[in-house]
């Protein structure tokens, strides 16, 4: 895939998939942000480092799959590369990562109970979907590259010193 391709389609669905999980459904949840800050002592400052921190983690998440990958992340128009640099060589999974950690930021923003659990769904549907399909996928077409990274890189929590694989 040509980079401006790659570019264009990581950035479609970039509004698509996490636009929607993370932005527009707790928008939805929080009635359209109309709803009060919380009151707790720490809860709204934690929350804005959480979705601003997850947010440029998401960003370079996508960028590297254009760019190193040549590809995007729908899996309809997958990498030609495995992607191992940058925040990939911490955690397997930064976008899923960030997405939960800035729909938790929206759950510390306004106290949400709603939005927690869609939080904890989205989880579990994403992790359902890693286990079940990302995995194996990745494993068909990589192999024993994928393999190696698999077993040297966490796939939900990150490592703290990054990956030399």
């Amino acid at each position: 895939m040509r980079t401006f391709s790659a570019i264009a389609g990581s950035a479609v669905f970039f509004v698509a998939a996490p636009g929607v999980v993370a932005g527009l459904l707790p928008w939805l949840l929080t009635d359209r942000y109309r709803m009060p800050q919380s009151t707790v002592p720490g809860f709204v400052p934690a929350g804005w480092i959480l979705v601003v921190g997850a947010s440029a983690v998401l960003l370079h998440a996508f960028a590297r799959f254009a760019l190193e990958g040549q590809g995007t992340p729908a899996p309809v128009a997958p990498t030609e590369k495995l992607v191992v640099g940058g925040v990939y060589r911490h955690v397997r999974n930064p976008m899923y990562v960030a997405v939960l950690s800035i729909i938790l930021g929206q759950v510390l923003i306004f106290s949400s109970g709603a939005t927690l659990v869609y939080g904890l769904i989205a989880a579990a549907a994403m992790i359902c979907f890693v286990k079940f399909y990302e995995e194996p996928t990745l494993a068909r077409r990589y192999g024993a590259e994928y393999e190696t990274y698999r077993r040297a890189v966490p796939g939900w929590l990150p490592r703290v010193t990054p990956w030399r694989g």
